[in-house]
């Protein structure tokens, strides 16, 4: 009884794998859709170059490009750069919506790790 209790449970998974075989799954495609806001910048504002150094960052990707894009979200960023070799951050701004207060805000938001020194606006950046 007990061996036919066996073929009977091994005839059945193999039944099972068989017939599993034959069906297609259906494929799934994603599709990535990101939406860009442009930004409009004032024609009659006057932007401002701050510099200032980062401490705190451990990579590239993660920190530099993390507090890069924070940056260049702010309402009235022009530009911004962040070099991780250098530790330093290169923002243009229009002076009026943006102050280096709320620069070093939004940079030590992203993580308390990060903390702002020398803050100051230049004329170019430095290469």
């Amino acid at each position: 009884m007990s061996v036919f209790k066996n073929m009977t449970i091994i005839a059945m998974m193999a039944l099972i794998t068989i017939s599993c075989k034959n069906k297609t799954e259906a494929e799934v495609k994603t599709i990535e859709i990101t939406a860009e806001t442009s930004k409009e910048l004032d024609l009659n504002a006057t932007y401002a170059k701050a510099e200032f150094t980062i401490d705190g960052m451990t990579c590239a990707v993660g920190c530099a490009k993390t507090i890069e894009k924070k940056i260049s979200k702010m309402e009235g960023v022009k530009s911004a750069a962040v070099d991780f070799d250098r530790k330093l951050a290169m923002v243009e701004y229009n002076d009026a919506k943006v102050t280096t207060t709320s620069l070093e805000a939004t940079v030590t938001n992203v993580s308390d790790t990060y903390e702002v020194s020398d803050m100051k606006t230049v004329e170019n950046f430095s290469n």
